[in-house]
């Protein structure tokens, strides 16, 4: 006997509907939840409608799941490893990408006592990305290339839009006056053995396998930038070959070591390791395609091969427009494409899911230059239905901001994002 459809209703809670309630949630609580019956569709919809709204809810969307009656919902990691398998999820994974101020923000505006929380509110399929931690670093973060104070590179907090928030700069590059080679070895080099793998491996243990998990960061020629200054830095890959080849060799075999040893450590326990640049302006690349491809290319090629040679999946993070080295980062095998900044010169995303889309899974793609931060919430809704249905014949596709989101954005705004990945992404 044929199992008779479900209706899935999603729908939000009015705070304070019931009698004695009292919240201050401005944006209500989202649930969703399966009604299963003989009847006709249209007759379940509308007994569903009457439901909600006789329990203080109000729907703000139905689909209909026929094919999936006897498949419990996927957990995030499950979302995600699908598309690797070629298979197509339950519904297309998103992810979030954002400052700590506005994380905050929502996280007071939506009720919410942690990010687990907001993820869980939002519907999220949070990568979380992690890293060793090592006792010297003054800096508390995943990202292994920002532990500046390991390398004695000085920053200075510099506010943008008039304080929205904060962002650490460089103030002082500890190799900006190396002449030689050897002057390579003045700055403070962190060993690859002092970091605390062993810690690595129990926050992996707090998210996995509910959750994807990105366990170890490698950035050469951004680190390069940080040690030597971003003029200096652009001038060696033209004017001073031999050393920009030596040093970014010797930031190549220092991150090599801590993949290894993260890997070891805690890769059953993680699924992605960062193999990332920032190569990108708004209208093109910040060095030639030929320069990239002499300093930059072998080396990401290379931790690419440590990390599939490991059974871990590359995670490649590109700012702005690098529509020239996209073949090129896709030959060395990334698995996934961040952020998708389509508003670069280049990146128009119905050519990007034609040229590229079979060979690698988009992660990103919602405008935060202007449709994020400055658009209204039906455009944020038609942004994020455009994406899904541009990339949807891609190998994968995981719908998320195109950067970090920051504090100019609306709460409503970023609602309206996750609310259209449910309106839009159901497979």
């Amino acid at each position: 006997m044929l199992t008779p459809p479900t209706v899935m209703v999603t729908y939000w809670r009015r705070c304070g509907s019931s009698a004695g309630e009292k919240s201050n949630c401005r944006y209500g609580r989202r649930k969703t939840a399966p009604l299963r019956s003989r009847l006709g569709n249209s007759r379940v919809a509308t007994l569903a409608l009457q439901l909600a709204r006789h329990n203080g809810f109000f729907a703000t969307r139905l689909y209909y799941n026929k094919l999936a009656n006897h498949r419990p919902p996927m957990t995030p990691r499950e979302r995600w490893m699908a598309m690797f398998r070629g298979e197509r999820p339950d519904r297309v994974p998103c992810d979030y990408w954002g400052t700590a101020e506005i994380t905050d923000r929502l996280k007071r505006d939506l009720g919410c006592a942690s990010d687990r929380a907001l993820w869980q509110r939002l519907g999220i399929d949070k990568c979380v990305f992690l890293g060793a931690r090592h006792p010297r670093a003054k800096e508390d973060t995943w990202h292994l290339p920002s532990l500046f104070s390991l390398f004695g590179i000085e920053t200075r907090p510099i506010e943008y839009g008039e304080g929205l928030g904060v962002y650490e700069e460089i103030a002082k590059a500890p190799l900006a006056n190396a002449e030689t080679i050897s002057d390579i070895d003045s700055c403070p080099w962190p060993d690859a053995r002092d970091f605390d793998y062993a810690g690595l491996r129990v926050e992996c243990a707090q998210y996995h396998p509910e959750y994807p998990v990105l366990g170890v960061a490698y950035e050469p020629f951004y680190l390069y930038c940080r040690l030597r200054g971003m003029e200096r830095a652009l001038e060696d890959v033209v004017a001073n070959p031999d050393f920009a080849d030596a040093l970014m060799g010797r930031i190549h075999a220092l991150f090599e070591a801590i993949v290894r040893n993260s890997i070891e450590a805690a890769g059953d326990l993680f699924d992605f390791v960062y193999v990332a640049e920032d190569l990108g302006t708004q209208e093109s690349l910040l060095m030639s395609p030929r320069a990239i491809r002499r300093f930059i290319m072998p080396r990401l090629a290379k931790m690419a091969d440590v990390a599939h040679a490991a059974g871990k999946l590359v995670f490649h993070h590109d700012d702005g427009a690098i529509r020239p080295v996209l073949p090129d980062l896709l030959r060395i095998g990334i698995d996934v494409l961040n952020p998708i900044q389509w508003r670069s010169k280049g990146m128009q995303r119905e050519a990007l899911a034609r040229d590229f889309g079979a060979g690698v899974v988009f992660h990103g793609g919602v405008d935060n230059q202007h449709t994020l931060p400055f658009g209204s919430r039906e455009d944020v809704r038609r942004e994020v239905g455009e994406n899904i249905r541009i990339f949807r014949q891609s190998k994968g596709y995981v719908v998320a901001p195109c950067h970090n989101l920051q504090s100019n954005t609306p709460t409503e705004n970023v609602v309206a994002l996750y609310e259209a990945v449910e309106e839009f992404g159901r497979c």
